[in-house]
């Protein structure tokens, strides 16, 4: 029975945003019924202006588990997935909150891990876990691993550890302390909006908490199995998506100052691609290549336009 029934906060809120994916969306909610200590959680789902049938998806799950589940549906009308994820954070009830993609499905210990670690462990502020692919066609052959990041693929072994270098809990799996919050919601430049592929938001809001010294946990046993559709499993969406990555890193930076700094790791990068380029065969290797390099056109392509709109006035 949810929490709600005897007047008490919820250890945790799910969140979960979507667009436009109401099959997915329905096998993601239908797979929080299996989760152990489901009554610990509040899930909000934020519809973020779909146009298909994910209204009536979510009302026939809320009433199928009226009495068993705290679930709540919320119309959010500006689009943009930060501007949903943080409807779903003023909306939300628990002092923890987790983040699941709508084409998600989590493991069977996925709350349990969350709210033991964030109970154990005051010191942690933000956590995620492993993401496994389910491919809905074949995995091309140039899938290696450097691609398997943009694809939402994580695996840093079976060790609980702080998340290494540059690397953070990625949105399809992640979970946090509210009070992350009071820092800052999710920058509304940035971030997926409709069909767009920029992103940004993610890694963001975690350097704010890695400027500040802040613990961020990678934890095996938080995993998730994610859907990865047979469209994006081709060579143009993947150029797409580090073209959008380019201009996403483009937008994080402010100021002639962050621009210069920006200028000079491009032109790092485009000496590094083009040694790496020479001793290149495999085929995943050389669209790597291209991808980074559709990386930074898009990154000059934001730097240029932010140019001409300041000569502009």
């Amino acid at each position: 029975m949810p929490m709600r029934e005897y007047g008490l906060v919820p250890k945790v809120s799910i969140i979960i945003c979507t667009y436009n994916r109401a099959g997915l969306l329905s096998k993601t909610l239908q797979s929080l019924v299996q989760l152990d200590n489901l009554e610990l959680a509040e899930v909000i789902v934020v519809d973020n202006r779909s146009t298909d049938h994910t209204a009536s998806v979510v009302k026939n799950f809320i009433n199928s588990y009226v009495d068993d589940i705290d679930v709540r549906y919320i119309l959010e009308p500006i689009q943009g997935l930060s501007a949903a994820r943080n409807t779903g954070i003023l909306a939300s009830k628990s002092p923890i909150i987790a983040f699941l993609d709508d084409d998600a499905i989590p493991c069977k210990t996925w709350i349990t891990t969350i709210v033991s670690t964030f109970e154990s462990r005051p010191d942690v502020m933000a956590m995620g876990g492993k993401i496994a692919p389910i491919f809905e066609s074949k995995r091309p052959d140039w899938l290696i691993k450097p691609f398997e990041l943009p694809y939402t693929i994580v695996d840093l072994g079976n060790r609980i550890k702080e998340y290494p270098g540059r690397l953070h809990p990625c949105g399809a799996n992640m979970a946090m302390r509210k009070a992350v919050f009071d820092i800052s919601l999710f920058p509304l430049d940035l971030g997926r909006k409709g069909d767009s592929l920029l992103s940004g938001e993610e890694a963001w809001l975690f350097g704010q908490l890695q400027k500040e010294g802040h613990s961020i946990l990678y934890h095996p046993l938080m995993a998730v199995d994610h859907f990865v559709p047979a469209n994006r499993l081709t060579e143009d969406w993947i150029m797409k998506r580090y073209y959008s990555q380019g201009i996403s890193n483009a937008m994080k930076r402010e100021g002639v100052k962050g621009n210069l700094l920006l200028l000079g790791k491009t032109a790092a990068k485009i000496v590094y691609i083009l040694a790496d380029s020479i001793i290149s065969r495999s085929e995943g290797r050389k669209l790597l290549n291209k991808c980074r390099m559709e990386s930074i056109r898009g990154t000059l392509y934001m730097i240029w336009n932010r140019k001409r709109e300041s000569a502009a006035g």
